[in-house]
């Protein structure tokens, strides 16, 4: 029945990290967004890790904050721990990660969706994509009733006739102890949606109370004032104490012993999983000559007693994890309250898509998330927002959103995903991102947010205080330029006592500041320069730039020579394989992957320059170009 309370501008199909981000998007854009969810009292659900952000993780997160996202928000509000990662390491590979309260988490976004206008919270399980003539319509939930509109985006997780795995048990469910999806699979592939399996799996948790933390080492958060979201104020934050022990050689005999009960060993789990984040049973069959691997128990919550341990992830039986868990130093009494486990789901080929996340074959019909074959909270909850942009700002009939990778890792991440092939579960890594020293944490709301104000995501007071920012940068970088030291007696000492050369010739503080040994602010002190400027961001982002101007110079000039590539359009009805010259196996990837440009269609596997070259001479000879 179609009545108006069952029409919508737009449908998200699932309330995880993708699905949440892509609902708020949608209804703070103003249109009428319906999110439906299999169990409204799980949204937002951390089922792994308790913790947000880390090395390539925070990137993102600091992009989504950048454009106008939730999750940086959220675990500000909710963290009980903030650390900074690789602190001795360059700035392109430093992070932030937060370890979060996964109780306060759900309960605080909870509370954000539903006091969001224009988001409408509703219980089902959907099992069917409405379509008409290629294009999408709405969705029916299990007990036949349907919802109607005029963009759906899926973002269903694990979900996917999942298959829980302990040992040589297995269950049907999403997630331990949760309803699957059964039906949904199929009316995608009914659609001409390709699918296919991957696995992952998460450690048991343990009970507090019975750790020896003596035996452990401790890992505290940072004592600093930091922020999470560009948009909060510097503190303080709550510091709940992580630790760090080892497994030992008797945790890898008594895994060696009974390798033949763990279920990737047995023949029960064929499907990949995640290289990066490998089971403790695969890491002893993969590293023998290992004597020891780093378990980290991380609280997952202040007000619970339930332990994460990091690193002994395994889906042997329990009782076997049992003795797994006791064999490590500090966990002789540890007992187990909840079992790790694999769980195994459907995905789709995520090669399907455009850049903007919509589907090439049905019309307004959008995914993000697990179901497109990533791994972990902060990679689905870019995709969703995303989604939810480029759903919404299509039924506006305003221009996509395309995110390119020279200026996001969000760009990277999506890009890779349609591009390139996929074996296993994708996870970002700054290793992935090739102009990683100009895509920093640090510098997300500089280099994204006036997409967020341009899209109506990021508020005038947000955006004019980014604009400052940058108008402090460039005030500071010439006043770094045009004061110059003399190399006179009093000054070279003031050097000396910095650990640094004396000058011989008059030197402006911006060349001094190129030396490893300076810092900016004892620069500028030191010297008795009294600076206005109050913000600390400021004094970072200049020091930075300025000490890795020659990087950072060499990258910009690589994006000018790869970007005329990024400029030439190929159209989606393209047909290759009339193309003399391209290989087989490049005629079979691009028209499968349909890329969008040519420098997408340069980093799709199997696709060699000379193939690109030949593309490109055809494509200027059509175009009169």
């Amino acid at each position: 029945m179609n009545n108006s309370k069952n029409v919508f501008d737009v449908i998200v199909v699932g309330a995880g990290h993708a699905g949440c981000e892509a609902a708020l998007v949608c209804s703070r854009l103003n249109l009428k967004t319906l999110l439906l969810t299999i169990n409204i009292d799980k949204i937002a659900l951390m089922p792994c890790n308790p913790s947000i952000g880390g090395v390539g993780k925070s990137q993102l997160v600091a992009e989504l904050d950048a454009l106008g996202g939730q999750m940086a928000k959220t675990a500000e509000k909710t963290l009980i721990q903030l650390k900074i990662l690789n602190k001795s390491k360059g700035p392109a590979v430093q992070s932030l990660r937060a370890q979060i309260d996964k109780k306060a988490y759900e309960i605080e976004m909870k509370y954000v969706l539903e006091n969001t206008p224009n988001l409408i919270l509703r219980q089902g399980n959907v099992c069917n994509i409405l379509v008409e003539n290629q294009i999408v319509k709405g969705v029916e939930i299990e007990g036949g009733i349907y919802f109607y509109s005029n963009a759906v985006i899926v973002t269903t997780g694990t979900f996917l006739r999942g298959r829980i795995i302990i040992g040589d048990k297995e269950y049907k469910a999403g997630r331990m102890g949760e309803y699957l999806s059964l039906n949904l699979t199929k009316s995608l592939n009914n659609l001409g949606i390709k699918t296919d399996r991957y696995q992952t799996a998460t450690p048991p948790r343990i009970d507090k109370r019975t750790i020896d933390f003596s035996k452990t080492i401790e890992q505290p958060g940072e004592f600093e004032p930091l922020n999470f979201s560009f948009w909060n104020e510097k503190t303080i934050h709550k510091n709940i104490s992580s630790y760090l022990t080892y497994t030992n050689k008797k945790t890898h005999e008594i895994i060696a012993k009974n390798i033949d009960k763990s279920p990737i060993r047995s023949g029960i789990i064929s499907t990949h999983g995640p290289r990066h984040c490998p089971s403790i049973d695969r890491k002893v069959i993969n590293f023998p000559e290992k004597t020891r691997h780093p378990v980290f128990i991380e609280p997952e919550g202040e007000y619970t007693n339930e332990m994460y341990l990091q690193g002994l992830t395994t889906s042997m039986p329990i009782e076997f994890q049992q003795l797994i868990v006791n064999s490590v130093e500090g966990l002789e009494n540890a007992r187990i309250i909840r079992p790790g486990y694999a769980v195994e789901y459907d995905y789709i080929f995520p090669s399907q898509l455009n850049l903007t996340l919509e589907s090439k074959i049905i019309e307004n019909l959008f995914f993000a998330g697990q179901i497109n074959g990533t791994s972990g909270y902060e990679e689905a909850a870019v995709q969703g927002f995303i989604a939810g942009v480029n759903a919404s700002l299509k039924l506006l009939k305003k221009p996509e959103l395309i995110l390119t990778r020279e200026e996001s890792y969000t760009g990277v991440l999506i890009d890779d995903l349609i591009t390139k092939e996929l074996y296993e579960p994708y996870r970002m890594y700054t290793s992935r991102a090739e102009y990683r020293l100009l895509l920093r944490s640090d510098n997300a709301d500089l280099r994204l947010s006036k997409y967020g104000y341009e899209i109506g995501l990021i508020n005038k007071k947000q955006y004019d205080k980014v604009l400052n920012k940058e108008k402090e940068i460039q005030i500071l970088n010439e006043f770094l330029k045009q004061k110059v030291i003399f190399p006179a007696s009093k000054n070279n000492e003031i050097l000396k006592n910095m650990n640094s050369a004396v000058i011989e010739v008059p030197t402006n503080l911006y060349q001094i500041l190129k030396r490893p040994e300076i810092r900016i602010l004892d620069l500028l002190n030191n010297f008795g320069f009294d600076f206005t400027i109050k913000d600390n961001d400021v004094y970072n982002q200049v020091e930075i730039n300025t000490k890795y101007e020659g990087y950072i110079l060499k990258q910009l000039e690589e994006i000018k020579k790869y970007s005329n590539l990024e400029k030439i359009t190929i159209p989606q009805t393209f047909d290759y394989f009339k193309i003399n010259g391209l290989t087989f196996e490049a005629k079979e990837k691009l028209n499968s992957i349909k890329p969008n440009t040519l420098g997408q269609a340069s980093r799709i596997a199997g696709v060699s320059p000379a193939d690109i070259s030949i593309l490109l001479i055809y494509l200027k000879s059509k175009s009169g170009r």
